[in-house]
């Protein structure tokens, strides 16, 4: 495995720290309160700087980055920029819609949607989750029904994210309930198409920065020419899309907890009790170690995944990106934790922008697949 880095690679990372601690995340403790608090401004700064297409070809606008490098961009984005709602919508934007797009779609549909997908002139999410199905992914009840104009979709989405500010939706309904998951397709849905609507925004405990959703489907009429890839393809489109979703949206993560890391010593550096910095105390001092440790340890399990995927052509790795989902978000939850520990009663105000970091993080052990699941793909790969 090979995950030194070239002086370009070096370069474009040091760019992203500085552009993302210059421009992004100042009012996110206001954002966070106001809960569906989302910027479009802040967006196409982000896309100015290739981050909405970073994976996408040159020919639609992006920067034809590989996995390994995307990596190395969304760890310098969370290490620079304190809003990880931010980062987790365009993380959804990236996987869940520019990039089964780029893989399944026609010409003709990447031609109409990537280049705006690339540019931010338009904001992707796929649409899976349904009141009753949540681990249980493709036992949907949406349906999508051939008729002599289209399909018509009826049923309904929930907890989709960038759903409420979305301009496409890459939706998965039943096109053959009797062969269950092989019976899923894919269609592109746009955002004012005749029996969409887009429900309220949720309030949510973390990650307010990143609006999410119901969506309702009454006899929505999608022309045959939107369904992305071939009838009965949903299956192999949504594990596509989730396998890059698992591999690299916690690269920013890692970032995350290396800036958690630098608070962390600070504080027990210039915080002082019974007349020393607590620092000197191993009851801080290990638990600083524990998080540097669960860092260093989550990088080279994201990098592995990183250098299989780009081994495989792009392909699905799906050991290698549960294992990196998996421990990662393990560690950023107890990372957190320890952070508002070291800061005691001064990390439990929300006014520390600590506890935030904790609320933010308990999500990353459901989205995606949970840990339980991720645990699941692992004793499979194992033979369990």
């Amino acid at each position: 495995m090979e995950f030194s880095w070239t002086s370009d690679q070096l370069a474009f990372r040091a760019s992203v720290i500085d552009f993302a601690r210059d421009q992004l995340g100042h009012d996110v403790v206001a954002a966070d309160a106001a809960n569906d608090h989302f910027s479009r401004d802040t967006w196409q700064k982000c896309a100015a700087v290739g981050l909405t297409g970073f994976t996408l070809p040159d020919e639609y606008g992006g920067q034809g980055a590989d996995a390994r490098t995307t990596m190395l961009a969304m760890e310098a984005l969370g290490y620079g920029c304190r809003d990880n709602g931010l980062i987790f919508s365009i993380n959804a934007h990236l996987w869940s819609a520019a990039m089964p797009i780029l893989r399944f779609g026609t010409e003709a549909q990447k031609d109409q949607y990537l280049p705006g997908l690339a540019s931010g002139e338009l904001i992707g999410v796929q649409a899976m989750t349904e009141p009753d199905t949540g681990s249980d992914a493709f036992s949907l009840r949406t349906e999508a029904k051939l008729t002599d104009d289209g399909y018509k979709l009826s049923g309904s989405k929930t907890y989709i994210t960038n759903a409420p500010v979305a301009d496409v939706f890459v939706v998965f309904a039943s096109t053959n309930p009797k062969l269950g998951a092989m019976g899923l397709s894919a269609f592109l849905v746009e955002r004012d198409t005749p029996g969409l609507t887009v429900g309220k925004p949720f309030t949510k405990m973390g990650l307010r920065t990143s609006p999410m959703s119901e969506l309702f489907f009454d006899d929505c009429l999608v022309d045959a020419e939107r369904m992305l890839g071939k009838p009965g393809n949903g299956m192999a489109i949504f594990n596509h899309s989730i396998d890059w979703e698992r591999a690299c949206i916690l690269a920013s993560v890692i970032g995350t907890m290396d800036r958690q890391i630098e608070t962390a010593i600070e504080y027990a550096k210039q915080r002082e009790q019974f007349g020393k910095p607590i620092g000197d105390f191993q009851a801080v001092s290990h638990r600083i170690v524990d998080m540097k440790v669960r860092a260093d340890a989550g990088r080279m399990l994201l990098y592995r995944a990183g250098w299989e995927k780009d081994k495989a052509g792009g392909g699905v790795v799906p050991l290698h990106s549960a294992m990196a989902k998996l421990f990662i978000s393990e560690a950023f939850v107890q990372s957190s934790l320890d952070l508002l520990q070291v800061h005691g009663g001064y990390g439990y105000m929300t006014e520390s922008d600590i506890e935030r970091d904790v609320r933010d993080a308990v999500a990353s052990r459901i989205y995606s697949g949970t840990s339980d699941i991720q645990r699941n793909i692992i004793a499979s790969a194992l033979g369990l």
